[in-house]
């Protein structure tokens, strides 16, 4: 009897071993996933038979990400200085636009971005949207034509950036390897080197090239990836800094935006080459400021109440210069206007980058000419006319036809970061504003949406007006202006960690705008000056909620 129950007792041993490592190892399996059966799927919660294998332990399936996984909520908030050492009479920086206060405080915005981005990695339909709103003294040249332009009467203006929906379509073609983005409704520019949003930016004083060119689009752009290393542009808008329709548009044309973008170098060296071209002129629709305390009357200004005469040095009115009906001397829904940039990137190594951006600018609707004589002709014309007593305003009023007006500058740009704290950047840039119509000065609340929508603009101020300051200037002549400027990025590290709050950028910088060409553009403490230097600081404090 001894070796049955032995064997009795070993089978029911065996046995329950058997049954204990099924239990033990269902079980295991069912509380730990991460330990799967090898080339099996993972077995369900309740304790069925497990399929003999070797069990391996491999990485945890990520689940499934949803489609506001993505969405995000940031911002910052952006204040500096402009110091100009010549201490202008006027407290105007020319030249400038988001840095135009002299020697005062400048509350330059607070900045809310709120976006679903489109994957990059995505290999369906994919879908985003984008909304970024502002509001600061910046925004006076972030505005869209009719969309809160007027909505706060000081410096601090309000209104949006960007409000756009996108969308990526995997239509994989031999011209689409990558498929094809969409975007729809109001964006950004893709022209140039600088942004809007300040912290993207090396330095808290902009570039010519930035200040006088596009800012912001109301339109559709289509971006097709043909290979991986180049992408093709194409939209249509509906101008610079306008919406749609009356009045958020100033003329009744399209305009088209599009060009080509290169990825080289493993994505070391990125070429964009932009465009956007077609009618900018504004319909005149309160050419001769009626309604305005001041106004034209039998051809002459004059002023009634609560302005400035409108020869006071300093404060040239808009005659002879915008607001006027005839100067365009054009159709304003066909004089072309051009704004192209070549704009290329090298990351030469991991800290030191190279940017150069390239720009050419055309107006076809000004720079009037009169039976062969060009515009800063007629002055001189019509004293030699009515000195042999003929008609000594002829030139002027007669028939006239346009020649256009044209600029092209270049910034080439370093950037060294030095540690996580420090980067040093530089810029220099020459720019030609051919015929002194690009670069202009705005120091009404109102000035550019007013000269943007086709009312009079009597405290704007350009070269070419031809009064005040600029009484013997003629008109259309011409400024070449260079501009070197050294700064840092500080972004030290916060020594308490605070809600909400991710950083903090500090940025000042050195600056020297000068001419070579003789002219004297700029403004000092007695008059105009031929140069101005700068020192400017902005601190931005970047947020994120979400």
């Amino acid at each position: 009897m001894k070796w049955p129950y032995l064997s009795t007792v070993a089978a029911l041993s065996l046995a329950t071993s058997v049954t204990s490592a099924a239990y033990a190892q269902s079980k295991l399996m069912e509380v730990d996933p991460t330990l799967i059966e090898e080339n099996q799927p993972a077995p369900p919660s309740a304790a069925k038979p497990v399929k003999k294998g070797r069990i391996v332990k491999g990485p945890a399936v990520a689940p499934t990400p949803g489609w506001l996984d993505t969405l995000t909520i940031d911002g910052y908030v952006e204040g500096g200085v402009a110091l100009n050492f010549n201490q202008p009479f006027n407290k105007l920086n020319w030249g400038h636009l988001y840095t135009d206060r002299a020697n005062w405080p400048t509350f330059n915005g607070a900045l809310l971005t709120v976006q679903r981005p489109l994957d990059p990695k995505a290999e369906g339909y994919d879908f985003g949207f984008k909304f970024q709103g502002q509001i600061g003294e910046d925004m006076r040249y972030n505005h869209y034509l009719g969309v809160l332009d007027y909505a706060i009467r000081s410096r601090t203006q309000i209104g949006p950036i960007e409000a756009n929906i996108q969308a990526h379509f995997p239509w994989i073609s031999p011209i689409s390897e990558g498929g094809v983005d969409l975007k729809v409704g109001m964006f950004a520019t893709y022209n140039g080197a600088e942004v809007i949003p300040a912290k993207d930016n090396l330095f808290y004083s902009h570039s010519y090239i930035f200040n006088f060119g596009p800012f912001i689009h109301t339109g559709a752009m289509v971006t097709t990836h043909v290979k991986p290393w180049l992408d093709v542009y194409t939209g249509v808008t509906s101008g610079v800094n306008t919406s749609l329709g009356w009045p958020g548009d100033n003329n009744a044309a399209a305009s088209f935006h599009g060009g080509f973008g290169f990825n080289l170098l493993d994505g070391n060296l990125t070429i964009m080459a932009i465009t956007h071209t077609g009618p900018e002129n504004q319909r005149q629709t309160d050419p001769l400021g009626v309604g305005w305390p001041v106004g034209f009357a039998n051809g002459f200004p004059f002023t009634a109440t609560g302005w400035p005469n409108v020869l006071t040095a300093g404060w040239p009115v808009n005659q002879g210069g915008f607001g006027a009906p005839g100067l365009c001397a054009c159709d304003v829904n066909t004089a072309i206007r051009s704004f192209n940039n070549l704009t290329t990137t090298w990351k030469a190594t991991e800290n030191l980058t190279f940017i150069t951006d390239i720009s050419f600018m055309l107006e076809s609707g000004w720079n009037n000419s009169s039976f062969g004589l060009p515009q800063k002709a007629w002055g001189a014309a019509n004293a030699i006319v009515g000195g042999l007593g003929g008609n000594g305003a002829f030139w002027g009023t007669a028939p006239a036809y346009p020649m256009g007006a044209r600029a092209f500058g270049i910034a080439q740009y370093f950037s060294y970061k030095i540690n996580d704290i420090f980067k040093l950047n530089g810029r220099a840039e020459f720019y030609r504003d051919n015929n002194n119509f690009f670069v202009s000065g705005y120091p009404g609340y109102f000035d550019a949406v007013n000269l943007a929508h086709g009312f009079w603009c009597p405290s704007c101020i350009s070269q070419n007006l031809g009064t005040g300051l600029y009484a013997n200037r003629p008109v259309y002549s011409g400024t070449s202006y260079l501009a070197f400027t050294l700064g840092m990025t500080i972004t030290p590290e916060l020594p308490v960690k605070l809600p909400y709050i991710t950083g903090l950028i500090i940025r000042p910088e050195l600056r020297w705008d000068t001419t070579v060409n003789g002219t004297t553009p700029f403004f000092s403490r007695n008059g105009l000056s031929s140069n101005q230097g700068m020192f400017n600081m902005d601190v931005i404090v970047p947020f994120t909620l979400l």
